[in-house]
């Protein structure tokens, strides 16, 4: 089982949303995913139609009163969720008397690593707690979400370096991606912090970039992922590329907490509709773009 951690040191940066419908794409594409919501403040478990406190939940799991696959809940698009709850801060004050607290989500994964192709976790918005560590511990990649904004270059240098220290200090390996999102390409100022996102980070970046859609925000307002109820817009074409360029990705450091039977499956092709004549995707086309392009009405860099 592989498994991907989202992350930012702050929200507002597209994160939840990116880890709910980048689990329902895989779902669609056939795979077995599994979502894990360790924010408390269960934006996860909210999109997907659930309510933390009305079972079992991640927080239940952590502090050993159940385990992870009898906190097990159905979700949209045939996705599986451990559920977020206010009580996710009983565990963070437990940790501080508890040997190796940021093991625990690991060795809770594991009990369920055979069922699952793909486990993709919802990290909280900061870096230095024990949820994140949590997170980091068990992860095969860990992708750094940027939202194309103001100052959100400077920010995702901090978060990176961040997350490299907490990696650091607990051994840690785990492969890094990054994945820009609420992207208009009618600014100029987000298509030039994109250019520097890639120049930046380099073969890190995700070709992918999440297009601003309206589409989302009406899915999380519905708690269904876009593909329930838009599936033929931007939004869900943004997420069936992402999926594919995931699937064909194979982690060079981090390692998968079990076999799973996607190892045996060989090479993986794209799924979905992959293409749109509207996505810039490459460095150079968005050069280009801003070159030709007359809108100055972008945010003041």
């Amino acid at each position: 089982m592989r498994v991907l951690s989202l992350v930012n040191q702050k929200g507002g940066c597209g994160k939840t949303t990116a880890a709910i419908h980048l689990a329902a794409a895989l779902s669609l594409a056939g795979r077995r995913v599994l979502v894990v919501d360790l924010d408390p403040q269960a934006h996860a478990t909210l999109g997907l139609s659930a309510l933390g406190d009305s079972g079992p939940s991640i927080a239940d799991v952590l502090c050993e009163r159940v385990t992870a696959r009898e906190a097990l809940r159905e979700a949209p698009c045939g996705l599986s969720l451990l559920a977020s709850s206010q009580s996710l801060a009983e565990f963070e004050d437990e940790s501080a008397r508890i040997v190796g607290p940021e093991r625990r989500l690991r060795g809770a994964l594991e009990e369920v690593a055979d069922q699952f192709d793909f486990a993709l976790i919802d990290c909280p918005a900061r870096a230095d707690g024990v949820l994140t560590a949590n997170a980091l511990c068990a992860s095969t990649s860990a992708y750094l979400v940027i939202e194309t904004g103001a100052f959100a270059l400077q920010g995702a240098l901090r978060a990176r370096a961040l997350f490299e220290e907490v990696a650091a200090q607990q051994g840690s390996s785990f492969d890094r991606r990054v994945l820009g999102t609420m992207f208009d390409k009618r600014t100029r100022f987000a298509r030039e912090l994109l250019v520097a996102l890639h120049a930046r980070f380099g073969a890190e970046m995700f070709d992918t970039v999440v297009r601003s859609s309206v589409r989302l925000r009406e899915a999380a307002a519905c708690g269904r992922p876009v593909f329930e109820i838009a599936p033929r817009s931007t939004a869900a074409d943004d997420f069936h590329s992402l999926a594919a360029e995931v699937l064909a990705d194979r982690p060079r450091i981090g390692r998968e907490l079990a076999p799973a039977s996607s190892l045996l499956r060989g090479p993986v092709g794209p799924v979905g509709p992959v293409q749109t004549t509207d996505r810039i995707k490459s460095v150079q086309d968005l050069r280009s773009a801003n070159a030709n392009s007359d809108n100055t009405s972008g945010i003041p860099g």
